[in-house]
Parts: C-alpha cells; sequence; structure tokens
C-alpha cells in the first residue's frame, strides 16, 4: 500500500485531514502527505473507520488541498535509537535540532513502548540524593518513582529541575544519572536558558533533548514525551543506565490534547480536556520504573504548571492519582524571595518511607522529618492567629513554633542554585534548628534520637 497514493481528502481540521477510506489501514500507521507544490509532510494515523480515516499533521495542514497525495506507509512511528542520543538536541519530532548528523541507529523502536508488566517490576527502594534540604528530607525522591512538580507560571520550576538534573546521584554509587530532557511548547526563551545550563554545568554531555517550541505544531506535543522516553527506555533497560526524565510542561501536553480534541469533535470531559487524558497520562508515567533482572531504571520528574495556581485543575488532579506524590511550589515562598519555595506541607512522596532510614540515609530520618514537618505546619497555622490576637496571648511553646517557622523557611528551605547539600548535612541542620524548641515540646521524636543528635543534649 506504501506505493499507492491517494487524493481522496474530503475536509481538514486544525491538525487533522479527513480521507475517504479505500483500503484497511492501521491505528497508528506512519502517513506521507505530497503537497501540489511538491513539498512533503508527515503524519499519523488517528482515526480509522469503515468510512473515513484521521490524519493528523505533524508539520501543520497549512497548503493541503484535494490534490494532495496521501500515501500510508505500512509502519508505526519508530525513534532510531543508539548510545549516539547522548549529548544530542532534538527536535520533537525527532529530526537533529543541534545541526549535528542524523542519529545513526542501532535499531529503529516503537514510539508507543509497552507498559512494565507489573509482575517483571521491582519495588522502588534507593534513595536519590537531589542535594536540595526540602526535598531529600520531606519530600525523599526513590530511584524508579513518578514525582511530579506543581508549579504555576512565574514560579523558578525550571530552575529547580535543573538543579536535580545536575546534583541528583545514588548514595554509595558512582554511577551519574542520564537526563532526557523533554520540552514541550516552551518559549525560545526557556529553551535557551536549558541549553546555556546545561552547557555551564557540563551536564549537556549526559543529556538527550527532545524540544518541541511554542511556534512548533500543537500537535507533534503529543509525540514529543513518547519519544523521549523511548531513548529513555532504550538506555535504562538495554544499556543499564539510570536515566532521569524531566518533563516540561505537561500543561502544554494537556492543551493539545484538548486542541486534537476539538478537532475531531470529540465530546469533552471536564474543562473541555478529553474524557481520555487519564488514560493519555498514565500511558507515560507508568513508563518510570525498575525491571527484574536489569540494573538500569527511569525516575520520571514530570513538571506542570497549574492554570490559575488551582491544584484542584483536572490536570494536577489527574496526575496526582497516577505518580507518587507531588512537589508543590508556593507563590507566597517564592515572593519572600526565598530558593528554592518549596511548600513541603502539601507536599507527598509515597515512597519515601521505602528509601530512608538505617542502610538507606540515616536511622534518624524518619523521626526528625517528622518533627520538622509538624513544628513548620505548627508555626504556619499560628501565624494567622497571631494576626488576630497578637503575639502577647501566645504560650511559651507557641511562641517557639512560631518563631522555628521563620526560621525553616530562612535557613531550612533557602539555598543556593548551586548548592549541593548531602543528606548527613541535611538532617544535621534540621537538629540545630531543632533546638530553637525545646525538648520536651519535640513529641516527634524519640528520646534516644534525641540523646544522641541534639547538639545540646549530646554535650551533656
Amino acid at each position: 500500500m506504501a506505493d499507492k497514493e491517494y487524493r481522496t481528502i474530503t475536509d481538514v481540521k486544525g491538525p487533522l485531514v479527513f480521507l475517504n477510506k479505500t483500503e484497511p489501514v492501521a491505528f497508528g500507521e506512519i502517513v506521507s502527505l505530497r503537497l501540489t507544490d511538491g513539498s512533503t509532510k508527515n503524519g499519523q494515523v488517528l482515526d480509522t473507520s469503515d468510512d473515513v480515516v484521521v490524519v493528523q499533521v505533524f508539520e501543520g495542514t497549512s497548503g493541503i488541498d484535494r490534490q494532495t497525495g496521501v500515501r500510508f506507509l505500512g509502519d508505526v512511528f519508530r525513534l532510531p535509537v543508539s548510545k549516539d542520543l547522548i549529548g544530542r538536541i532534538l527536535a520533537g519530532n525527532g529530526k537533529p535540532r543541534d545541526g549535528g548528523p542524523d542519529i545513526v541507529p542501532e535499531r529503529y523502536a516503537d514510539i508507543v513502548g509497552a507498559a512494565i508488566n507489573p509482575y517483571s517490576r521491582r519495588s522502588p527502594a534507593e534513595f536519590i540524593q537531589t542535594g536540595i534540604s526540602a526535598i531529600d528530607c520531606c519530600t525523599t525522591l526513590v530511584r524508579g518513582q513518578k514525582l511530579p512538580i506543581f508549579s504555576a507560571s512565574g514560579l523558578p520550576h525550571n530552575d529547580i529541575a535543573l538543579q536535580i538534573a545536575r546534583q541528583a546521584r545514588i548514595l554509595g554509587s558512582e554511577e551519574e544519572f542520564v537526563v532526557v530532557f523533554c520540552a514541550m511548547g516552551i518559549t525560545a526563551e526557556e529553551y535557551n536558558f536549558f541549553v546555556s545550563d546545561l552547557e555551564r554545568t557540563g551536564a549537556l554531555d549526559k543529556a538527550v533533548l527532545f524540544v518541541n517550541l511554542a511556534d512548533d505544531p500543537a500537535v507533534e506535543r503529543l509525540i514529543t514525551p513518547r519519544l523521549a522516553l523511548t531513548a529513555a527506555e532504550y538506555l535504562a533497560f538495554e544499556h543499564d543506565y539510570h536515566v532521569l526524565v524531566i518533563y516540561t510542561d505537561m500543561t502544554n501536553y494537556c492543551e493539545a490534547l484538548r486542541q486534537v480534541g476539538a478537532a475531531r469533535e470529540e465530546v469533552p470531559g471536564r474543562r473541555g480536556y478529553p474524557g481520555y487524558m487519564y488514560t493519555d497520562l498514565a500511558m507515560l508515567y507508568e513508563r518510570a520504573g525498575l525491571v527484574k533482572g536489569r540494573s538500569g531504571s527511569i525516575t520520571q520528574f514530570p513538571i506542570l504548571t497549574m492554570p490559575g495556581d488551582d491544584i484542584t485543575h483536572p490536570i494536577p488532579d489527574l496526575s496526582g492519582y497516577i505518580t507518587e506524590g507531588q512537589i508543590v511550589i508556593s507563590r507566597e515562598l517564592h515572593q519572600k524571595g526565598i530558593y528554592p519555595p518549596i511548600n513541603v506541607l502539601p507536599s507527598l512522596s509515597r515512597l519515601m518511607n521505602a528509601g530512608i532510614g538505617e542502610g538507606h540515609t540515616r536511622e534518624d530520618h524518619k523521626s526528625v522529618s517528622d518533627q520538622m514537618y509538624a513544628a513548620y505546619a505548627q508555626g504556619r497555622e499560628l501565624r494567622g492567629l497571631v494576626a488576630i490576637v497578637g503575639e502577647d496571648a501566645l504560650n511559651e511553646r507557641d511562641l517557639q513554633m512560631l518563631k522555628f517557622a521563620d526560621v525553616f523557611e530562612n535557613e531550612f528551605l533557602r539555598q543556593g542554585r548551586d548548592e549541593d547539600r548531602t543528606i548527613s548535612e541535611t538532617l544535621d541542620m534540621c537538629w540545630e534548628l531543632l533546638q530553637e524548641i525545646d525538648t520536651r515540646f519535640l513529641v516527634r521524636l524519640d528520646q534516644k534520637w534525641i540523646d544522641k543528635y541534639h547538639p545540646t543534649e549530646k554535650k551533656s
């Protein structure tokens, strides 16, 4: 069928082309479109029925008319994969963007991939040190986890992602992470920021970038993360690399889903997003993990900007169901000049307990984390009370908790963009800061840890 060219286009809507069906074609099949001016465009079968075939065109549909020739190539979209991917910058369709040569493939991999068989999965249990205290202590990342960053426009989520990409390491291992960076719908300014930062720190040599810019076709955004994950799976499970996949911005990906859904005249779901968005996101997120018998791994850091700072919006809401927690970026902390402005109270890592404690980080980690969290939560709550009744109405304990909330933000959360704290330094800092609170109020800490680690108690 690849030799047959059809001129049966009946309609063009947005990124979609509709043509009358003449022979059976497969869902996901690659399509070549030859325009009347001799140029070619690529597409993929999005829908097939008895009468009509719907093709999504990756380069946009401008210039396509009824005389455009359509050829079905009899294969699905595949990415050429080899270790030469490392250090390269590719466009959202997999073509080189860095001016370098085409990838010489070891093989061609289907970009849809396959979910990891639950029986073949290994449980994540290896602590990843990011060097950022708020994450390492309170929302610990574990190898093979998917932990999204919930942010909003104007907040430094990209800086945090780059810092994690530079600093992430497995304790007791010399193996470095390979970073697969997947950018969807970002501006040229953001793209230049990412590339210059990765070049400045030398991280670009251990990274693969897939970049779909804001002025690139929106429909291309739907294949960009699949290309990135295909590259990640190849490097992790065939060459035993530890791969860190960072997506930015998943909101742009979901907007592209909504745009294509509207062009297909689908019945919309919540806020106009397609009803299958949960399934679609799960097909991406569930490609993270560890596989029995393989030493490589895929850890995912999806970044999504919450429209209107609304954590109940469908995109963060559905992502929270699928992933193992979230790191929430706070506009309030950012406005105070604190970096990284991570609000640990709504943040969560569901796999944290599997990767901390004796043999992973340190025996006191869980207790210290619980105590820091509890004291900060109480201090934050008391700020609202003080605004009404004043500090004079507080007792000794409440005054200490109130003061601790400021210390927590200004000394524990605040750190430099290139500051890389070890987990021991982070936990020791926790004990130093907990001196602000009388030991009789440290109800989340066992006495044995206070005797062993508390700076004042150790001396006595």
